[in-house]
C-alpha cells in the first residue's frame, strides 16, 4: 500500500490516508448513469450520451464558437475524490470543481485541465490565475498570493503517461486547501492553495466544451467519494 504524500521541503504533511491511489472503489458513488444526462444540465443540444459516455463535439459544419459547460446537479462538494475516464480527440477541455455557475452556461473556479496538445493536461487551471500549478510541480500559495514551488518530475516525461486520442483515468483529490491531480495513476501536480482572495473552498462540478477547431470530448465512469 502506497504511503501518503509528504512535502518535507514545505514543512507540512498531508494527513495519513489523504491520497488513496490503491484503495479501490469503496465509498464512491456514481454521478453519471451511463445512459442519459439525468442529474446534469447544460446548453441545449450541446451534450449527449454516446457509447455510454457523456459527449460533446464540434465540427466544421457545427463549430463551437463559445465555451460552455455541463453542470452536475448533485451538489457543491468541498472535500472529495472524483474519478472518471476521459477521451479527447483534438482541442481542449477540462473538469471544473469547487466552481460557481455563471450566465450563459459558463463557470468560474478550479479546472482539472486536459488538451490534445502538450502543455495543459494534468495542470490545475483557474480563470483569474491561469495555471495555478503546472504539470510536474508542487506549490504552496500563501494567503497573500505569494508562492513557493518545486519540480517533482519532468512535465515532458509526465506527458508520456497520457494516452492521445484514447481513454485516460483522471483523479481529482480536494481536501481543505490541498489539491492533487493524477492521470493513469501518475501524480501530475499538487498545490496547497491558501490564497485569501482566489482559493476555492466548495462549488459545482462541470464539464467543459471548448471553442476552436473541430474536437470531441467524452467522459464516463464518473464517481465521487465525499470526504467531509
Amino acid at each position: 500500500m502506497r504511503l501518503s504524500i509528504v512535502w518535507l521541503s514545505f514543512a507540512f504533511v498531508f494527513p495519513l490516508g489523504f491520497v488513496h491511489a490503491d484503495e479501490g472503489e469503496q465509498g464512491f458513488t456514481p454521478i453519471f448513469n451511463g445512459k442519459d444526462l439525468t442529474g446534469w444540465e447544460g446548453k441545449p443540444g450541446g451534450w449527449w450520451v454516446e457509447d455510454g459516455a457523456i459527449t460533446s463535439q464540434s465540427t466544421e459544419a457545427n463549430p463551437c464558437v463559445k465555451h460552455h459547460y455541463l453542470y452536475w446537479k448533485g451538489g457543491e462538494p468541498a472535500n472529495f475524490i472524483l474519478r472518471f475516464k476521459y477521451k479527447l480527440v483534438g482541442g481542449n477541455s477540462g473538469v471544473q470543481f469547487r466552481s460557481q455557475v455563471r450566465p450563459d452556461w459558463d463557470t468560474w473556479g478550479y479546472q482539472a485541465d486536459m488538451e490534445a496538445g502538450k502543455q495543459w493536461t494534468g495542470c490545475l487551471f483557474q480563470h483569474d490565475r491561469g495555471g495555478v500549478v503546472m504539470r510536474g510541480k508542487k506549490a504552496v500559495i500563501a494567503e497573500d498570493g505569494t508562492r513557493t514551488e518545486e519540480d517533482f518530475a519532468s512535465g515532458d516525461e509526465l506527458q508520456k503517461k497520457i494516452k492521445a486520442d484514447d481513454w485516460n483515468d483522471y483523479e481529482i483529490i480536494a481536501e481543505g486547501s490541498k489539491i492533487v491531480l493524477k492521470i493513469n495513476g501518475q501524480l501530475m501536480c499538487e498545490v496547497d492553495d491558501r490564497d485569501a482572495k482566489l482559493a476555492c473552498k466548495k462549488g459545482i462540478i462541470a464539464l467543459q466544451m471548448h471553442p476552436g477547431p473541430p474536437m470531441k470530448v467524452q467522459f464516463r465512469d464518473m464517481r465521487i467519494k465525499i470526504l467531509d
